[in-house]
Formats: C-alpha cells, structure tokens, sequence
C-alpha cells in the first residue's frame, strides 16, 4: 500500500478529513452570518469531501488496532478514540445525508438544527484527535516494541552538538546533568536542579 503499513496509512490520511470538516463548519457559519450561496455551497463541498477521507481514516483505523503491538492502557484509549472517530462521521454523514434528501428545502429549523449537529461534531473530531495524539505522543502507540527499545538505547548513549548551536545548550546541559545523577527525565520536564 504506497509502503505503508495500517498504522502509517492512518496517520497519513486522519489530518485532511479532520480540516475539511471544520472548514466545513466554518463556511456553514459564515453562510448564515453573511447570507452567501457560495459560502453555503462551499460547506456542502467540503462535507462531501470530509465524509468520504473520514471514512477512510476510520476503516485505517480500525485496521491498525489489530496491526500495533500494545497493552491495557493503549488498546483503552484506542477503544474510546474509535467510539469517539465512529460518533464524529455518523454526525457529520447524518448532516450529509439530511442535506441531500433535503435538496435546497431545508427550513429555517432544519438548517439550525443541522448547524447544531454539525457543532457538536466538531467537537467530538477535536476529542478525537485529543485522543490520538494521545495515543502517538505518551503511549507510542503504532511504534514496534523493538524500535522503542533501540531508540531508548539510542538516547541513553545521549547527544552533543557542535559548537554555536544556540537555543539548545541549555537543555542538553539540564540533559548531562540528569545523566551524571543517574537517572533521566521524561520528555517536558521542566528544567530542576539536582
């Protein structure tokens, strides 16, 4: 697949879906503030877009949780961030289809009733993003035990940069510092003596 695996492909396709969806928003906010057909045909554009790439960031997804190597703590949050990517697109596919059925005779009540929806969607797709960053940056969810034990070897042997390199000779003097006392320090620890 293009040389990637599940939890590649799903990483590659889950940021494009999530920005059309929120443009989405977007235009169908500015469409009812300014009263622009173009803003509205826009957002109806862009929902298409974001159903159709969220979809296929869900179906990746749900392929790379059986892919990944984890324990308790990931396979949790990936089951709340699946529930949570599986509410957002059955949100926004609703919105879709209502819109559709509906042609251009949607009421006053339906357009804000789907504006509403459309809300609550863009928050349960920020949610879910919470979550899977979540997933990557504390858990390393999709990263194989034997590539997180080398890189854990890697940086044990640590780092030293080449004279006037600026911005960094403080932390990787907090980093000597650490090592000298024995132990090291999780990433965005705030710098302390020892």
């Amino acid at each position: 697949m293009f040389g990637y695996d599940w939890p590649r492909f799903h990483a590659a396709v889950n940021d494009l879906p999530t920005a059309l969806l929120l443009v989405t928003v977007l235009f169908d906010l500015g469409a009812w503030l300014t009263k622009r057909d173009s803003l509205k045909a826009a957002a109806l554009w862009t929902l298409w877009a974001g159903v159709i790439g969220g979809w296929a960031a869900v179906l990746a997804g749900l392929q790379a949780e059986d892919a990944i190597e984890h324990g308790e703590a990931i396979h949790e949050l990936m089951e709340t961030h699946e529930t949570l990517a599986l509410t957002t697109m059955g949100i926004f596919t609703a919105v879709l289809a209502w819109k559709l059925f509906r042609r251009s005779k949607l009421t006053g009540v339906e357009e804000a009733a789907l504006r509403v929806l459309s809300l609550a969607g863009l928050v349960t797709i920020v949610w879910t993003g919470v979550l899977g960053g979540k997933l990557m940056f504390e858990h390393a969810a999709g990263i194989p035990n034997a590539i997180i034990w080398t890189e854990m070897q890697n940086r044990e042997a640590g780092h030293h940069h080449e004279a006037g390199e600026a911005g960094e000779a403080e932390e990787h003097e907090h980093a000597d510092s650490a090592k000298a006392a024995g132990h090291t320090h999780a990433p965005g620890t705030p710098p302390h003596k020892h």
